[in-house]
């Protein structure tokens, strides 16, 4: 048995008056467990709750890992490309065309990650509905913008090599090897 009151006062306030208006109808009930209701949906949703932290902390990681996988890929792509790029300056290229063709390696490595991964959220995404509050398993506007957030995240984890390697000086590329 449960009673509810509702009230525009502090409900903690109130509790000891319910509980002598309940012991003045029926001196024998028992009363236990008086609790506000924004306690009850706090322990309601607390599994839920644990849930979406520990799922965020989870993708922190993934993206943490992503970057620091993109960043390591293209810096030792870069240090491969040492001698080229050195040429390449050596002939005249540009800091600016450099810069682009190592960012431009590592969006497109980007791209593929996301093509294969947004194909397997559409896939397994109806596994994780059980999980997802007011939001559709493969909502347009949360695959969009997580996307985004991927993309710029690979994009800065490229750029970073790529400065360094704007900066070499072509006779040291030269003598390198």
């Amino acid at each position: 048995m449960a009673l509810v009151v509702r009230t525009e006062q502090d409900p903690t306030s109130l509790s000891s008056a319910v509980q002598a208006s309940i012991v003045a109808v029926d001196r024998d009930q028992p009363i236990s467990n008086v609790r506000t209701l924004g306690q009850v949906v706090a322990a309601a949703s607390s599994r839920a709750r644990f849930n979406s932290i520990l799922l965020s902390g989870f993708a922190g990681v993934a993206l943490l890992l992503a970057a620091i996988g993109i960043f390591g890929v293209v810096s030792y792509t870069v240090s491969q490309r040492t001698r080229e790029i050195g040429i390449r300056m050596a002939l005249g290229a540009d800091r600016g065309d450099v810069l682009k063709i190592v960012v431009r390696q590592g969006v497109t490595l980007t791209l593929i990650g996301l093509a294969i991964g947004l194909a397997g959220t559409l896939a397994t995404g109806r596994l994780l509905s059980s999980l997802l509050f007011e939001t559709e398993p493969n909502d347009p506007l949360t695959m969009i913008s997580i996307s985004l957030l991927l993309a710029a995240v690979a994009i800065t984890a490229s750029v970073i090599p790529a400065r360094r390697a704007i900066k070499v000086d072509p006779l040291i590329a030269l003598r390198c090897e």
